[in-house]
């Protein structure tokens, strides 16, 4: 089994995809993403979003709870840009909980925002605002009905910790992890990974894959 967590809209043929979006819930719901819409409660993205999710077998769930997998029957597992919307904690549940996941020997691709990118993009533009708003760590209040409803629905969107290459390698290490390694785009160990993104979102990512221990 492959799975590819907190996918998105870009879910991967062929594996099973979860994200821990609302959005999932209520697009299993008939008519609920027109009513919303209808009624000003959610925004045109969050409605195509819940149509998609709809249409293409995207499951819910929150890997910082557990899914509903067997333990050690995972062969691959998939996740992009999305450990760095947990805090410390729940990155941390989320990592025991890949590892309970992966069959021994499987292999884990992490795909994040790197932080050194984005510092070197400050050092040469010299523009603390873009490099804040690169770092989505900040986020707005919501203060209308329909800006807190969609903040149920969609969950917060800013990050809670930023890393680059060398941070994650460290912290796969710390859960377990061996054989951690940052690579370039395009580059994976994982056998016949098609159709896998391995270029996905490029240029302000870093690629790192590790391996659960056989023994």
């Amino acid at each position: 089994m492959r799975v590819n967590i907190g996918c998105g809209q870009t879910p991967t043929l062929g594996w099973r995809n979860f994200d821990n979006s609302l959005s999932l819930r209520l697009a299993k719901i008939p008519f609920a993403a027109d009513f919303l819409k209808k009624i000003g409660w959610i925004e045109q993205a969050q409605y195509e979003f819940i149509r998609f999710a709809s249409v293409n077998n995207i499951e819910y769930g929150d890997a910082t709870k557990g899914l509903h997998i067997k333990s050690s029957s995972v062969e691959v597992l998939y996740s992009s840009h999305m450990i760095e919307h947990l805090d410390r904690n729940g990155a941390a549940r989320f990592l025991k909980e890949a590892f309970r996941l992966l069959q021994p020997g499987g292999l884990m691709r992490l795909t994040i925002p790197d932080i050194k990118k984005q510092v070197t993009q400050y050092n040469i533009n010299d523009d603390a605002d873009r490099f804040m708003e690169l770092t989505h760590l900040c986020s707005y209040r919501p203060i209308s009905f329909s800006q807190r409803l969609q903040l149920l629905i969609v969950g917060p969107r800013n990050h809670q910790w930023m890393y680059d290459g060398k941070s994650l390698v460290r912290l796969l290490q710390n859960f377990g992890f061996i054989n951690a390694e940052i690579l370039p785009a395009g580059k994976t160990n994982i056998k016949d990974y098609w159709p896998l993104d391995l270029h996905e979102r490029e240029s302000e990512s870093v690629y790192v894959e590790a391996v659960k221990p056989n023994v």
